[in-house]
């Protein structure tokens, strides 16, 4: 009997230990019953209308030593607002370093153009890049190290990973990351930050920390919130005493006062002039590593930390991939050679977007194609166009035309959730990327392959738009060979052929 009274409680708390691990950790949920909304903000929801859309072009500038950024006046704009989204535009020039920051909410960033490597700090990994001095390095080095026999630690870091054009990353809220250009041409990339999730507590307003430099920034000096004074923008070193700050980094007052970078003129891009040295594998090893499988982690996953635990974080966070391509033609999700493409990043094929609550789509339209009128169930989306000219529709749910105009390079348009939408591409061809806000949403096709009017009776379909059955059927089935993006029908220009490595 003592034994089982022992045992008993054992087991309940055991039980109750691996509920709340689920609850904490079950990335599982119905992508329907997403959770999001940002507390305390039901007034400015019922503020939130949505009578007029209209496409938004880069409104400001903010020039750094190598490189600007392009800011899209979002945080003035009522549907911008409403859905929970910022965006803006880097251009990181050749050898431009993007300093080291952390946000307040989850960001997906696209590149646009351009290579480079970019670094993540994910707290609690395991710093696994090392580089190592030699015992003949360090006898070359200076004579008093001559007789040592071990290697000295030179540096270490966590995972630093290469980026090129196509690529979605992934950066979770408050973790601090970098990026550099080490290619031949300037680095573009358009960051999508989502402010209506439960990562962000503190306000509907995109906040940056910066652990370096003196970044300039123009919208908080536009949008400055009741009660908070304007000020130019600081490092978070800034704000700690020098006393503190060296004492804590076991470093002297000077150096305190240059991490604080009060006099830095820089601004949040500079320029690494003789190239960032860092340990970094090659192209080559680290797509042999991300193709590991959950059985074939790498080593440090593998054995863990101090003997041979793992401390559970790893298993979650620091195994994750955090880019994924969708230029690739051959990832297609879908696919017609007459008209064009759909990529598609989500949960399903990108796991850490669980955990940012976003997902990317590339639609590639050729001239004149089609993209079947559709709602997305279950997010918003933002439009980024990369290229081309577009015609764009939509609807709201009283049947009004909200938007009715043409998207262009560079533009962005806010889509509302459930609002019906139909994209056609002009004589160039259409490119661009959509931002939803749900890591696996859900479009509801209106015609086509898998669409509602497939999927309802031929009698509903004529009876609900006084059809006779013949007419009912050629509205059911006239593009029941296509899916998604329909090529031109006859009599309008279509392309002499499809071109698979598009710029």
């Amino acid at each position: 009997m003592a034994s089982m009274s022992t045992v008993l409680p054992l087991c309940l708390s055991i039980f109750l230990f691996f509920q709340v691990s689920i609850a904490q950790y079950s990335f599982s949920e119905s992508p329907l019953q997403i959770r999001r909304g940002f507390r305390g903000d039901q007034e400015s929801r019922q503020q939130c209308r949505f009578d007029h859309l209209a496409a938004l072009g880069a409104t400001h500038q903010q020039r750094s030593e190598a490189g600007f950024t392009e800011y899209y006046n979002t945080e003035a704009t009522n549907e911008f607002r409403c859905a929970g989204v910022s965006v803006r535009r880097l251009v990181v020039e050749r050898k431009g370093l993007v300093l080291p920051m952390y946000a307040n909410s989850h960001k997906l960033v696209y590149i646009v153009q351009g290579r480079g490597v970019f670094g993540v700090a994910l707290p609690g990994c395991p710093e696994t890049f090392q580089t190592v001095q030699s015992s003949f390095e360090q006898q070359m080095a200076t004579a008093s190290e001559a007789q040592s026999t071990t290697k000295k630690l030179v540096d270490e870091h966590q995972q630093i990973r290469q980026f090129h054009q196509g690529d979605v990353i992934a950066v979770p809220a408050g973790v601090a990351h970098w990026l550099y250009n080490n290619g031949d041409s300037p680095v573009v990339a358009f960051t999508v930050i989502g402010t209506n999730n439960n990562a962000n507590q503190l306000n509907p307003r995109r906040r940056e920390f910066f652990l370096a430099g003196k970044p300039r920034s123009w919208q908080q000096q536009l949008y400055s919130y009741k009660g908070e004074q304007q000020s130019s923008n600081q490092n978070i070193f800034a704000g700690f005493s020098p006393d503190l700050l060296s004492e804590a980094l076991g470093v002297s007052k000077q150096m305190a006062l240059r991490l604080q970078s009060l006099n830095d003129r820089r601004g949040a891009i500079i320029r690494v002039e003789h190239g960032l040295q860092a340990l970094q594998p090659s192209f080559q090893a680290e797509a042999m590593q991300e193709g590991l499988s959950q059985q074939q982690q790498p080593t440090w996953l593998q054995s863990g930390r101090a003997g041979g635990q793992r401390n559970g974080l790893d298993d979650i966070m620091c195994s994750f991939k955090l880019r994924k391509n969708i230029n690739n033609p051959q990832s297609s999700d879908i696919f017609n050679p007459r008209s064009g493409r759909i990529t598609r990043a989500n949960s399903q094929n990108f796991p850490i977007l669980n955990i940012i609550q976003m997902s990317a789509t590339r639609t590639v339209l050729q001239n004149n194609a089609l993209l079947t009128p559709h709602w997305t169930v279950n997010a918003h989306t933002v439009m980024y166009v990369t290229t081309g000219q577009g015609h764009v529709q939509v609807v709201d749910n009283r049947g009004r035309s909200v938007f009715d105009g043409e998207l262009r390079q560079q533009q962005i348009l806010l889509i509302p959730q459930n609002f019906a939408v139909a994209v056609k591409a002009r004589h160039e061809g259409f490119t661009w990327v959509s931002f939803k806000t749900n890591h696996n949403a859900i479009d509801s096709q209106i015609a086509g392959k898998a669409s509602i009017l497939r999927a309802l009776p031929v009698d509903v379909v004529a009876n609900s738009y006084r059809l006779s059955r013949q007419e009912s059927r050629s509205v059911k089935f006239n593009r029941g060979d296509e899916m998604g993006v329909f090529a031109p029908r006859s009599g309008q220009q279509q392309s002499v052929e499809w071109q698979i490595n598009e710029q």
